[in-house]
């Protein structure tokens, strides 16, 4: 079974974000970067099929600059096979579409049974990229799954998704897409045997000469969306502490409640 994994570097859960000068990006010098964490249930997913089966073949795949390389390789340390990381100037700027286009356009190149995602991207959280992807390849596709089960010849997939106090379950032929949710599996740890193994492991870089996408589709010139302005959360303030049981006290905290909170 061939399995593609998409995977997308991310700042990492831990980072403060800071807003850039110009408002619309993030400051990159204190920012430290991982696999987007929904995507590595993807990669997991596609090891466990692999050991299942005792065969297969896993990609991953990645559209960014030379550092989305990191995350690559934290996928190959897992135990993908080969990763393929799609960069080119062009593609700068690209919004979910653009990035769907050039995804697609890769994968097309690709033989493939099975497709993952992560349901979202944790630093834009739009959700859409998997569902795009599926949309421009014309595959079927179930988001944001956590449980799956593939048929005894291949040619099929049992999903399952929560939803809001109930299950659904998808029987999908495939190739197929599926986006990933918590609950699917655990990641693993790279192991450090997988850490040396994944310095062998082929990384291909292609750009667009080789996926022959129009430069008006994709990059800053392609943009259906546009980030207009960031803002980080305004700051809550202090919590206010009331002792005392009197008149007095529940007089006093009616009068905040009111005139500083505003909940009455």
């Amino acid at each position: 079974m061939n399995i593609i994994v998409c995977v997308k570097q991310v700042p990492s859960s831990e980072s403060k974000p800071k807003i850039a000068r110009d408002g619309t990006t993030l400051d990159p010098s204190d920012i430290s970067y991982a696999v987007n964490p929904y995507d590595e249930f993807g990669v997991e997913e596609a090891l466990r099929i692999k050991e299942r089966l005792g065969k297969g073949d896993i990609t991953v795949i990645s559209a960014g600059t030379l550092k989305a390389a990191e995350a690559l390789r934290t996928s190959l340390a897992m135990g993908a096979d080969r990763a393929i990381l799609i960069n080119d100037p062009i593609f700068e700027g690209s919004d979910s579409l653009g990035i769907a286009a050039i995804l697609a356009a890769a994968i097309k190149t690709i033989p493939h049974d099975l497709i993952f995602f992560g349901k979202q991207a944790i630093d834009d959280d739009m959700g859409c990229v998997g569902i795009m992807v599926a949309e421009l390849l014309r595959l079927p596709h179930v988001a944001v799954v956590n449980k799956l089960d593939i048929s005894s010849d291949q040619k099929s997939a049992v999903v399952q998704r929560q939803i809001e106090g109930a299950h659904e379950i998808f029987e999908t032929p495939l190739p197929a897409v599926l986006t990933c949710q918590k609950g699917l599996n655990e990641p693993r740890y790279p192991s450090l045997p997988g850490i040396m193994k994944a310095k062998s492991k082929p990384l291909a870089e292609i750009n667009n000469d080789t996926l022959k996408l129009d430069p008006k589709t994709v990059g800053w010139a392609g943009k259906k969306v546009r980030l207009t302005k960031m803002a980080l959360p305004s700051q809550k303030r202090t919590g206010k502490v009331m002792d005392g049981t009197s008149p007095e006290a529940v007089k006093k905290l009616v009068q905040l409640l009111k005139e500083e909170a505003k909940v009455l």
